[in-house]
């Protein structure tokens, strides 16, 4: 086991020692509350440190939209990283999962089998690297609209934040609706944040619990600017629109 520093100053302030490898990262709170942009500090770290990544960013049509983010955050260009970056995108319409693109997996997610499948498939197309593979996956709570599969996607992903070690994992949900299955997630993660939204348009990040190392127990106010906050608020607001019907049929 080791430490990730992410070099990334603010978030250094509050994890001096850095993030514990391998460990499950969770970062609740209510919806519109910029949890994917905090987690994209750990997508920049890792990929800085040289490991590869999974994506599955549930509020985000494609992967063209975390690239965009990810330029404008930290000026990382995600089209440099050829076989470090590999995009799992949810689409309902597919019974399994379907390659659709060098690094792009289309994939019905909710299913658990499929969910097992679809990362194995995945970190197959990726480099092999020491650091390993950080799988990130944003707006994971949609996933529970689900009248079938509920229970079963709800079990895999406290399975995967409580006992899978065989890789990292950084999680955003939204405790907007669900909250009780929510706080399942929450008391088995390794290491929770929560986030919070003030008006105008501040985002602040506590971190409540780290595994092996220390850290900061205060509330830090975020340094992204009001236009990207707002922009990914659209974005998400537009795709629970979308994603909710399409998920309450499965």
């Amino acid at each position: 086991m080791t430490n990730l520093k992410t070099k990334i100053n603010w978030l250094d302030e509050l994890l001096p020692e850095g993030i514990s490898i391998p460990s499950s990262t969770l970062i609740s709170g209510p919806g519109g509350t910029g949890k994917p942009l905090v987690e994209f500090a750990f997508v920049a770290a890792w990929l800085n440190a040289g490991g590869s990544l999974i994506g599955i960013p549930l509020q985000y049509p494609t992967g063209e939209l975390v690239k965009t983010a990810m330029k404008k955050l930290y000026n990382m260009d995600l089209d440099l990283y050829h076989g470090k970056v590999v995009y799992i995108q949810f689409d309902p319409g597919v019974n399994g999962y379907k390659i659709t693109g060098k690094d792009t997996i289309k994939a019905n997610m909710v299913k658990p089998q499929i969910w097992d499948e679809t990362i194995e498939k995945a970190e197959n197309m990726l480099d092999k690297t020491g650091l390993g593979t950080l799988v990130f996956g944003s707006a994971l709570n949609l996933l529970l609209f689900s009248k079938t599969y509920k229970d079963s996607i709800l079990n895999k992903l406290k399975e995967v934040l409580q006992h899978d070690k065989s890789r990292t994992y950084a999680f955003a949900v939204s405790t907007s609706a669900l909250a009780n299955e929510i706080k399942i997630l929450e008391d088995v993660a390794d290491n929770l944040m929560f986030t919070r939204m003030e008006k105008p348009m501040k985002l602040f990040l506590k971190i409540e619990r780290m595994k092996n190392v220390k850290f900061l127990k205060k509330e830090k106010e975020v340094p992204i600017s009001e236009v990207m906050l707002k922009e990914i608020n659209e974005i998400a607001e537009e795709t629970r629109k979308t994603r909710i019907p399409e998920i309450k049929k499965i």
